[in-house]
């Protein structure tokens, strides 16, 4: 079973920026699409950013396209979500997961995800 592990998290102002990390173990990192999702208190889950295991495809919600990038590193078996021009309602617990199956390009499901990390807060005040 993979571990995933988050740093990155914080309390920035609006307008801020902050680069997530999510370190992975394991020797098959570079197999599986990733993907990052966030959570606030009282709301569902919400699909953030996937990429490929290539990092050759990406995909955003609409409510960050043009703000974060999501990037990998297959080297440290690190995938990151860098955050630029943060808004109070971008406040949650961001979990980075692990498609369940291999060479998938990416998914906004979560149901396709089977392994998941404890999550970061990241807190944005106006």
């Amino acid at each position: 079973q993979v571990q995933l592990v988050e740093s990155g998290g914080g309390l920035v102002q609006a307008g801020a920026s902050l680069r997530l990390s999510c370190a992975a173990s394991g020797r098959t990192f570079d197999w599986y699409a990733m993907g990052w999702f966030r959570q606030a208190p009282g709301k569902e889950r919400q699909f953030v950013a996937t990429i490929s295991p290539s990092g050759g495809t990406t995909s955003y919600a609409d409510s960050v396209k043009g703000r974060f990038t999501i990037s990998r590193d297959n080297a440290k078996n690190t995938v990151y979500l860098q955050m630029s021009n943060l808004k109070p309602e971008d406040t949650a617990v961001y979990y980075c997961a692990r498609v369940l199956n291999a060479y998938y390009i990416g998914s906004a499901n979560p149901s396709d995800f089977g392994s998941w990390g404890q999550g970061t807060q990241v807190t944005v005040s106006s």
